[in-house]
Protein backbone atom coordinates (compact mmCIF):
# COMPACT_ATOMS: atom_id res chain seq x y z
CA UNK A 1 0.00 0.00 0.00
CA UNK A 2 1.14 3.62 -1.03
CA UNK A 3 0.80 6.20 1.34
CA UNK A 4 0.98 9.74 0.54
CA UNK A 5 3.33 11.74 2.89
CA UNK A 6 3.83 15.08 3.55
CA UNK A 7 0.82 16.03 1.17
CA UNK A 8 3.13 15.28 -2.41
CA UNK A 9 1.77 14.65 -5.47
CA UNK A 10 1.64 11.06 -6.41
CA UNK A 11 3.92 9.76 -9.07
CA UNK A 12 0.75 9.60 -11.65
CA UNK A 13 -0.19 12.89 -10.45
CA UNK A 14 3.26 13.92 -11.54
CA UNK A 15 3.37 12.21 -14.68
CA UNK A 16 0.17 13.79 -15.84
CA UNK A 17 1.31 17.18 -15.24
CA UNK A 18 4.48 16.70 -17.61
CA UNK A 19 2.11 15.58 -20.66
CA UNK A 20 1.26 17.61 -23.30
CA UNK A 21 -1.91 16.48 -25.02
CA UNK A 22 -3.55 18.54 -27.90
CA UNK A 23 -6.79 17.42 -29.77
CA UNK A 24 -8.53 18.65 -32.70
CA UNK A 25 -11.69 17.59 -34.57
CA UNK A 26 -11.79 17.20 -38.18
CA UNK A 27 -15.22 16.83 -40.39
CA UNK A 28 -13.20 14.20 -42.50
CA UNK A 29 -13.39 10.40 -42.53
CA UNK A 30 -10.78 8.40 -40.18
CA UNK A 31 -9.17 6.84 -43.26
CA UNK A 32 -8.31 10.41 -44.68
CA UNK A 33 -6.41 11.38 -41.35
CA UNK A 34 -4.80 7.83 -40.98
CA UNK A 35 -3.15 8.56 -44.46
CA UNK A 36 -2.30 12.03 -43.54
CA UNK A 37 -0.26 10.61 -40.31
CA UNK A 38 0.91 7.43 -42.67
CA UNK A 39 1.56 8.43 -46.25
CA UNK A 40 5.09 10.40 -46.89
CA UNK A 41 3.37 12.87 -49.21
CA UNK A 42 -0.13 13.17 -47.58
CA UNK A 43 2.42 13.99 -44.08
CA UNK A 44 4.37 17.07 -46.26
CA UNK A 45 2.14 19.09 -46.85
CA UNK A 46 0.37 19.31 -43.08
CA UNK A 47 3.17 18.84 -40.62
CA UNK A 48 4.92 21.25 -38.94
CA UNK A 49 3.99 25.16 -37.53
CA UNK A 50 3.20 28.21 -39.75
CA UNK A 51 5.66 29.19 -41.45
CA UNK A 52 7.24 25.54 -41.98
CA UNK A 53 7.33 23.23 -44.70
CA UNK A 54 8.72 19.57 -44.82
CA UNK A 55 11.11 18.98 -47.34
CA UNK A 56 12.32 15.87 -46.11
CA UNK A 57 9.48 12.88 -44.84
CA UNK A 58 10.87 9.37 -44.99
CA UNK A 59 8.06 6.84 -43.32
CA UNK A 60 8.51 3.05 -42.96
CA UNK A 61 5.75 2.19 -41.46
CA UNK A 62 5.73 -1.20 -39.84
CA UNK A 63 5.80 -1.68 -36.16
CA UNK A 64 10.25 -1.35 -35.57
CA UNK A 65 9.64 0.73 -38.94
CA UNK A 66 11.10 4.22 -39.01
CA UNK A 67 10.89 7.55 -39.80
CA UNK A 68 13.15 10.65 -40.61
CA UNK A 69 11.24 13.76 -41.08
CA UNK A 70 12.38 17.88 -41.92
CA UNK A 71 10.71 20.91 -40.84
CA UNK A 72 11.79 24.15 -42.68
CA UNK A 73 10.88 27.67 -41.58
CA UNK A 74 10.75 30.63 -43.96
CA UNK A 75 14.06 31.95 -43.03
CA UNK A 76 15.64 28.81 -44.27
CA UNK A 77 16.70 27.16 -40.75
CA UNK A 78 15.99 23.26 -40.93
CA UNK A 79 15.38 20.80 -37.95
CA UNK A 80 15.36 17.09 -38.54
CA UNK A 81 13.63 14.49 -36.74
CA UNK A 82 14.10 10.42 -36.81
CA UNK A 83 12.18 7.63 -34.77
CA UNK A 84 10.97 4.30 -34.67
CA UNK A 85 7.27 3.17 -34.63
CA UNK A 86 6.29 1.03 -31.60
CA UNK A 87 3.00 0.13 -31.60
CA UNK A 88 0.15 0.77 -34.88
CA UNK A 89 -3.19 -0.06 -34.61
CA UNK A 90 -4.87 0.01 -37.82
CA UNK A 91 -7.30 3.29 -37.81
CA UNK A 92 -6.76 3.50 -34.07
CA UNK A 93 -3.22 4.37 -32.92
CA UNK A 94 0.10 4.99 -33.52
CA UNK A 95 3.31 5.37 -31.15
CA UNK A 96 6.47 6.44 -31.91
CA UNK A 97 9.71 7.73 -31.03
CA UNK A 98 11.08 10.75 -31.99
CA UNK A 99 14.82 12.85 -32.24
CA UNK A 100 15.97 15.97 -32.77
CA UNK A 101 18.87 14.91 -35.32
CA UNK A 102 21.30 16.51 -37.98
CA UNK A 103 20.77 16.06 -41.44
CA UNK A 104 22.51 12.31 -41.02
CA UNK A 105 20.15 11.22 -38.63
CA UNK A 106 22.58 11.44 -35.43
CA UNK A 107 20.80 12.73 -32.25
CA UNK A 108 21.14 16.16 -31.21
CA UNK A 109 21.22 18.40 -27.54
CA UNK A 110 17.54 19.75 -27.94
CA UNK A 111 19.45 23.05 -26.10
CA UNK A 112 22.03 23.36 -29.54
CA UNK A 113 18.50 23.65 -31.49
CA UNK A 114 17.13 26.28 -29.35
CA UNK A 115 14.65 24.37 -27.70
CA UNK A 116 13.72 25.31 -23.79
CA UNK A 117 16.13 23.76 -21.12
CA UNK A 118 14.92 20.12 -19.71
CA UNK A 119 13.90 19.84 -23.39
CA UNK A 120 13.74 15.73 -23.92
CA UNK A 121 16.32 14.06 -26.34
CA UNK A 122 14.18 12.08 -27.11
CA UNK A 123 10.40 11.18 -26.24
CA UNK A 124 7.94 8.85 -26.97
CA UNK A 125 4.53 10.25 -29.18
CA UNK A 126 1.18 8.85 -28.91
CA UNK A 127 -1.48 9.83 -31.60
CA UNK A 128 -4.89 8.59 -30.62
CA UNK A 129 -8.13 8.83 -33.99
CA UNK A 130 -11.69 8.37 -33.22
CA UNK A 131 -14.44 8.22 -35.44
CA UNK A 132 -17.90 9.03 -34.58
CA UNK A 133 -20.75 11.01 -37.21
CA UNK A 134 -18.50 11.62 -39.82
CA UNK A 135 -15.84 13.68 -38.04
CA UNK A 136 -12.52 12.33 -36.78
CA UNK A 137 -10.34 13.29 -33.40
CA UNK A 138 -6.65 13.22 -33.64
CA UNK A 139 -5.24 13.57 -30.10
CA UNK A 140 -1.49 13.68 -30.05
CA UNK A 141 0.53 13.39 -26.72
CA UNK A 142 4.04 13.43 -25.68
CA UNK A 143 6.14 14.19 -22.10
CA UNK A 144 6.24 18.32 -22.15
CA UNK A 145 8.95 20.17 -21.39
CA UNK A 146 7.32 22.45 -19.06
CA UNK A 147 4.54 25.16 -18.89
CA UNK A 148 5.14 27.34 -21.82
CA UNK A 149 6.32 23.91 -24.17
CA UNK A 150 6.51 25.44 -27.84
CA UNK A 151 5.15 21.77 -28.82
CA UNK A 152 1.88 22.67 -28.04
CA UNK A 153 1.36 25.72 -30.08
CA UNK A 154 3.64 23.61 -32.76
CA UNK A 155 0.91 20.81 -32.95
CA UNK A 156 -2.48 23.80 -32.98
CA UNK A 157 -0.68 25.30 -35.33
CA UNK A 158 0.03 21.82 -37.59
CA UNK A 159 -3.30 20.84 -37.00
CA UNK A 160 -4.99 24.05 -38.05
CA UNK A 161 -2.80 22.96 -41.34
CA UNK A 162 -4.16 19.66 -41.93
CA UNK A 163 -7.41 21.17 -41.29
CA UNK A 164 -6.94 23.64 -44.08
CA UNK A 165 -5.35 20.95 -46.17
CA UNK A 166 -8.17 18.17 -45.89
CA UNK A 167 -11.24 21.15 -46.98
CA UNK A 168 -9.17 21.80 -50.04
CA UNK A 169 -9.29 18.31 -51.31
Amino acid sequence: MFTNFGGTKNIMDQLEEKQLKVSRTFEAPLELLWQAWTDPEHFKKWYGPKGFSTPICEIDFNEGGSHFWSMKSSNGMQMYYSGIYKRIVPMESIVYSDTMTDENGNALDPSAMGMPEGSPASMDVSVIFSHEDGKTTVTVSHISSGPKDPAAMGWEQAFEKLGEVLAAG
